[in-house]
């Protein structure tokens, strides 16, 4: 076959160090635009990315060579140095977790991840990043130890 050809749909999902609540709504629409562009930029497509305060989730197409580890840590990197050079008096201290989540999402089901991050205010009334972060490793049945989840 003369040339490659891929869908590779990723939910990924990260939080703020420590859960701390640096995303208000003040810098949170910025935030997302800037890690939606550097995910283009990776010639992939960013679909959506959402959140609250404490945390992301993006729904993104991989490009056919991007590795999602590489792809994780430009988004981490990018948008920390973002927010300390735009906010240094109101976010010098942000920075992300260690860690992610990326799970894999077939065709079908990317309206329902679409909807989901659209209601991520909604959802996070009643339900904690913590909580919603287990329920996503227990449904895609990833094994975890609770001790090293949450740097």
């Amino acid at each position: 076959m003369p040339q490659s050809l891929c869908l590779v749909l990723v939910h990924i999902i990260f939080s703020t160090k420590n859960r701390q609540p640096f995303l208000t709504e003040k810098f949170r629409e910025s935030v997302h635009a800037y890690m939606a562009t550097i995910a283009r930029k990776a010639d992939g497509e960013c679909y959506r990315v959402g959140g609250v305060a404490d945390h992301v989730h993006l729904a993104v197409r991989l490009s056919k060579v991007e590795r999602i580890a590489d792809l994780i840590k430009e988004l981490k990197v990018s948008t920390t140095l973002m927010v300390k050079e735009n906010w240094p008096e109101q976010l010098g201290d942000f920075s992300w977790q260690r860690g992610y989540g990326a799970f894999s999402v077939g065709p079908s089901d990317l309206p329902a991840l679409l909807r989901y991050i659209d209601n991520q205010e909604e959802h996070h009334k009643t339900r904690t990043f913590q909580d919603e972060f287990r329920a996503f490793l227990l449904k895609y049945g990833v094994a975890f130890d609770e001790r090293y989840v949450w740097n």
